[in-house]
């Protein structure tokens, strides 16, 4: 592990650490015998966006087996979404969500996983080109309204979902965190819940004064839950330190009351701990405990 500013050698002296390549999936994270399966389609792919035009993207709904039409359920969004609903990636998000689902670890929830948006190469010999960074990274609600007036409309039309905000949960790694973040944090009366990994509350496009902000709401904090995880070892570069930044963040929550929890491993910049403490994050998301 390499040295560490003294406010994050601090913070990992309360945290116990898993070596960087040591995390593991555990069984809620694998297929099991007898768990009823949700299904995944993925849609056609969305490229009529208001919000971003010109762009295309692919998307994908799952739907667990327990839904039922007459009550509306839970809903999760998944930026970078092509990762996360993956049956064998580091977050295999459809198993677990049918393993915790069955044992009643967490409601009835659909999963909406979408892609950043892409501009189609003009030229034989070009290449799309991402809309990655400016949808994620910058400030302000665009994203969050890209959801609110584009895709979870398009999600109603088919599947009855709640509307209370606190059972709408946003989740990113990395750009795709801070941008789960920024979300909820321009829009708490749509999303409720926040789960963070790796998240980059960074100088790539203003997203360092998050705990600034966060700290001014002190008085009247937002009603969201937070979920933030990190590694020591992420990335230092000329937009800043991953692990400081989400040091930061963490200690902002805490100042102004916020209901957050903050993990701090060693890893890097990759989704192996927070896929392996992904099962956990969510029994904590709907403050529930295991059965035995």
């Amino acid at each position: 592990m390499r040295l560490l500013p003294s406010l994050l050698a601090t913070a990992l002296l309360s945290i116990p650490l898993l070596a960087a390549d040591n995390y593991p999936l555990g069984p809620d994270s694998q297929p099991q015998e007898g768990i009823p399966k949700g299904k995944v389609t993925q849609m056609p792919p969305w490229t009529d966006s208001k919000v971003f035009p010109g762009t295309k993207r692919d998307w994908w709904v799952y739907v667990p087996s327990q839904y039922d039409a007459q009550k509306p359920a839970a809903a999760m969004v998944f930026c970078d979404g092509a990762g996360f609903v993956k049956p064998d990636g580091q977050f295999r998000v459809p198993v677990v969500f049918d393993n915790l689902i069955a044992k009643k670890q967490m409601p009835v929830t659909i999963g909406i996983f979408i892609n950043p948006g892409s501009f189609p190469a003009t030229g034989q010999d070009q290449k799309d080109r991402s809309n990655r960074s400016f949808e994620y990274d910058s400030l302000g609600d665009a994203y969050a309204r890209f959801l609110i007036e584009e895709i979870i409309p398009e999600v109603r039309k088919n599947y009855r979902l709640s509307e209370q905000p606190g059972e709408w949960t946003v989740c990113g790694n990395s750009s795709g965190g801070i941008a789960a973040f920024t979300a909820a944090w321009e829009h708490p009366e749509a999303f409720g819940k926040v789960i963070s990994h790796i998240g980059s509350f960074t100088n790539i496009r203003g997203g360092h004064v998050y705990p600034a902000l966060i700290r001014q709401t002190k008085d009247k904090p937002k009603p969201l839950k937070i979920f933030l995880q990190d590694g020591s070892n992420d990335l230092d570069n000329l937009h800043g330190n991953w692990p400081i930044a989400n040091t930061d963040m963490a200690a902002a929550l805490k100042f102004a009351g916020y209901d957050h929890r903050f993990i701090l491993g060693d890893g890097g910049h990759s989704g192996k701990h927070g896929g392996s403490i992904f099962p956990e994050t969510l029994r904590w998301l709907w403050n529930t405990t295991p059965q035995n």
